[in-house]
C-alpha cells in the first residue's frame, strides 16, 4: 500500500484522522483535514502561499534545517500535486 499525502500540501495522511472531509461529512482521502476540512479547502490560496505556510512545519519536524532547505523540498513536491497541476 503506498503512502497518502495531501494533494495540496503534500503532508503524510497515515492515518485516516487527517483525511479532509467532504460536505456531505465523509472521509476525503485525497486531501488533509487542514487543506480540506468541510468540502472546500480552507484557504484561497496561491502555491507560492501554500509553499510559504508549509516551510515552518518542516522545519518544526525536523524534516529540514532551514527555510530554504524546506523551500527547495516543497518545490519539488507541491507543484505536482493534484490541486496545482493545470
Amino acid at each position: 500500500m503506498s503512502e497518502k499525502i495531501c494533494q495540496s500540501c503534500g503532508m503524510s495522511m497515515n492515518e485516516e484522522k487527517y483525511f479532509g472531509k467532504n460536505s456531505d461529512g465523509t472521509s476525503c482521502q485525497e486531501y488533509c483535514c487542514y487543506c480540506y476540512p468541510n468540502g472546500e479547502f480552507s484557504r484561497d490560496e496561491t502555491m507560492e502561499e501554500m509553499i510559504e505556510s508549509c516551510i515552518p512545519f518542516l522545519i518544526k519536524d525536523g524534516e529540514c534545517k532551514d527555510k530554504e532547505e524546506a523551500r527547495v523540498k516543497l518545490m519539488e513536491v507541491i507543484p505536482n500535486l493534484k490541486r496545482w497541476v493545470r
